[in-house]
């Protein structure tokens, strides 16, 4: 895991941000935390950005900082970082989602055929930022 101030030249640092950006998101100010989240628990690190994105447009429509629509969008949070940590903590350590690809973490987080495929277009807009 790379320590938290190391993050600061990370090249996904500035793809996480110039993504959001570019969409007025909120997200963009919690753009370390995803990182440092996504490697804590051996996620892809686009994974949380893009859920967020499809769920609350990066925050734009987080009621109870639920970024995520987490618990069908009645779960609340803290803060946002508080739901980027309890979320991806949840992907990373529960037995529904632990040691999954995203495919699978994706059918379970919601089933529709369609979802995947938007949360996978997200995470390949993401990665084509540099």
């Amino acid at each position: 895991m790379t320590p938290k101030h190391e993050y600061h030249s990370d090249p996904r640092l500035t793809s996480l941000r110039t993504f959001f950006q570019k969409a007025e998101c909120p997200a963009a100010e919690y753009a370390m935390e995803f990182l440092r989240v996504a490697d804590q628990y051996a996620l892809d690190w686009r994974l949380l950005p893009s859920l967020s994105f499809v769920e609350s447009t990066g925050g734009k429509a987080s009621p109870y900082n639920n970024l995520f629509g987490w618990d069908s969008g009645k779960a609340r949070f803290a803060s946002p970082i508080a739901a980027i940590q309890t979320v991806g903590s949840r992907l990373g350590q529960s037995s529904i989602y632990r040691a999954k690809s995203v495919d699978q973490i994706l059918a379970i987080y919601n089933p529709d055929a369609g979802y995947a495929r938007r949360v996978k277009s997200v995470m390949r807009q993401i990665a084509l930022i540099q």
